[in-house]
C-alpha cells in the first residue's frame, strides 16, 4: 500500500491493525459467479478519522487486456457495500503490457439516472522510466516491480535475464532486509526470472561467490539439496509461464480480442508439450473458432 497507493496508506490507522477478509471475498465473488478470483485481496482497516472502512485490493496478476475488467470492478465495489454496508475502496494494479490499456472507470446512465465508479490504478509499465527511484527505494515492492519488468523485457535473451536475475538479487542483500526477507524475495525473483537448465551453474556459482564475498551465506546456506529441488521447481514453473504468456501472446496478434474463457483455461493447464502443441496451433491455425475448438479438446 505503501509504494502503490501512498495516500491510501497515508489514511490508514495503521496503530490499529488490519485484517484480510478472503473467506468473505471469496464468497462475494461465488456468489457474483465472476469465477476464479485467486490473487484479490479484502482488507479491514480504520481511517485516520477514527472511521472504519473496507479496501479491496483487486491485482490482476496475469495482466491480460480484459474488456470486463472495470465492470468486474464495479461489480465487486457494490456487491460488498451491499452485503456488508462498508464505504470499499477499490484499487487496481496492472500487470500487462500494453499501454493505451488503462481502465480506472465504470458507469451507465438511463433515463436521467446515473451510476459510476471511478477507482485508482498503478501500471506497472510506467515504473520503465523511474528505474533510477526504484533503485533507491527500499520498500521490497520495488525490487518486485524491478524483477516484473526485467522479466518482461529479457523473455528472449537468456544473456540478458542471467545478468539481470544477479543484479536484483545482489540487491537484496544491499537494501538492508533480514535474512528472512532476502530468502522470501529470493524465491519471488528464483521463480519470475527462471533461466534455462544450463545458465542455472553460472547463476548459482555467482551467487555463491557473492555471498562468501559478502559473508552472508543466506541462500547457500540453505540445505544443498532443497536448493537444487527450488531450481529445477523454478525452472519448470518459469518453463510453463512462459509456454502460456507466448501462447496468449500469438493469439492476441493474430486475433486481437481472446475469450476470457480461453485464457483461464491457458493459465490452468501444467503439461508443457500440451502447451508446446498449442503455441504451434496458436501461430499457424486459420482462425480463432478453430483453435477454440482445439483449446476444448486438449482440455477435457
Amino acid at each position: 500500500m505503501a509504494f502503490f497507493f501512498p495516500r491510501v496508506y497515508a489514511g490508514v490507522d495503521w496503530r490499529m491493525g488490519y485484517e484480510f477478509l478472503d473467506k468473505e471475498l471469496q464468497q462475494v465473488v461465488r456468489d457474483a459467479e465472476l469465477g476464479r478470483r485467486l490473487v484479490d485481496k479484502l482488507v479491514r482497516v480504520w481511517r485516520k478519522d477514527g472511521e472504519e472502512t473496507w479496501v479491496l485490493v483487486h491485482l490482476e496478476v496475469q495482466g491480460r487486456v480484459d474488456p470486463e475488467f472495470a465492470k468486474r470492478m464495479y461489480e465487486y465495489n457494490y456487491r460488498l457495500f451491499d452485503r456488508y454496508d462498508r464505504q470499499v475502496a477499490s484499487l487496481a494494479v496492472l500487470t500487462d503490457r500494453r499501454e493505451d490499456w488503462r481502465p480506472d472507470s465504470f458507469g451507465y446512465e438511463l433515463w436521467g439516472c446515473e451510476i459510476s465508479i471511478r477507482f485508482p490504478v498503478v501500471k506497472l509499465l510506467d515504473y520503465e522510466s523511474r528505474w533510477d527511484a526504484l533503485e533507491q527505494s527500499t520498500n521490497p515492492f520495488a525490487l518486485i516491480v524491478m524483477a516484473d519488468l526485467k522479466a518482461q523485457a529479457t523473455r528472449r535473451d537468456p544473456e540478458g535475464r542471467l545478468h539481470w536475475k544477479l543484479t536484483l538479487v545482489k540487491m537484496l542483500y544491499q537494501k538492508g532486509y533480514t535474512k528472512e526477507d532476502i530468502l522470501e524475495l529470493f524465491r519471488f525473483v528464483d521463480w519470475l526470472m527462471a533461466l534455462p537448465e544450463d545458465l542455472e551453474p553460472s547463476f548459482a556459482e555467482a551467487i555463491k561467490q557473492y555471498e562468501e564475498e559478502t559473508r552472508m551465506p543466506y541462500v547457500t546456506s540453505i540445505e544443498r539439496r532443497g536448493i537444487q529441488q527450488g531450481i529445477q521447481q523454478g525452472t519448470q514453473l518459469g518453463l510453463l509461464q512462459m509456454s502460456r504468456e507466448a501462447i496468449i501472446e500469438v493469439l492476441e496478434a493474430r486475433f486481437d480480442i481472446i475469450p476470457r474463457s480461453a485464457i483461464e483455461t491457458i493459465n490452468g493447464m501444467d503439461n508443457l508439450s500440451i502447451l508446446k502443441s498449442l503455441l504451434k496451433k496458436a501461430a499457424t491455425i486459420e482462425s480463432l473458432d478453430a483453435f477454440m475448438k482445439v483449446l476444448e479438446k486438449v482440455s477435457h
